[in-house]
Order: structure tokens, then C-alpha cells, then sequence
């Protein structure tokens, strides 16, 4: 089940989870600079490659800093 979206993104901090594809950290740095001007935080975050799941380290990270999260798909 989807948790529910926030009303709004001000004062929120976004985990920008980079997967390590081709130009994923282009459409990431596009995404940060929107939130940033809607007021969320942002912390960056990559996984080790993008052909296994995220390490148990990276998921602990993103849990422990973000109250959102953005996954950067992008080929």
C-alpha cells in the first residue's frame, strides 16, 4: 500500500537516490533544483550498481535522512 503524499514539500527532506544509470544524476540535479525552490532539503545518495537491489546500508540511509525519497531512473 502507497503511503500518502505530503501536502507539501516545505521543510521536508527528499533523498535523491541516484541507481547509477546513464544520466540519472542529470534528471537528479533537474528534480533538486525544483524542490529546493518549493523549500525541501535535499540530501544525494547512490547505490552501489543498478543491476542489484539497494544494500541494506543505502536503505538504512535513505530511511534515516529522508522523509521522501526520489529514485533516479534515467538511461
Amino acid at each position: 500500500e502507497r503511503a500518502p503524499r505530503p501536502g507539501a514539500l516545505e521543510g521536508r527532506r527528499v533523498v535523491l537516490l541516484d541507481i547509477t544509470k546513464n544520466r540519472g544524476a542529470e534528471f537528479l540535479d533537474r528534480i533538486e533544483q525544483h524542490l529546493r525552490r518549493r523549500g525541501a532539503h535535499t540530501v544525494r545518495d547512490a547505490k552501489e550498481t543498478f543491476s542489484r537491489p539497494a544494500s541494506n546500508e543505502v536503505i538504512e540511509r535513505v530511511a534515516i535522512h529522508g522523509d521522501l525519497v526520489v529514485e533516479g531512473l534515467a538511461d
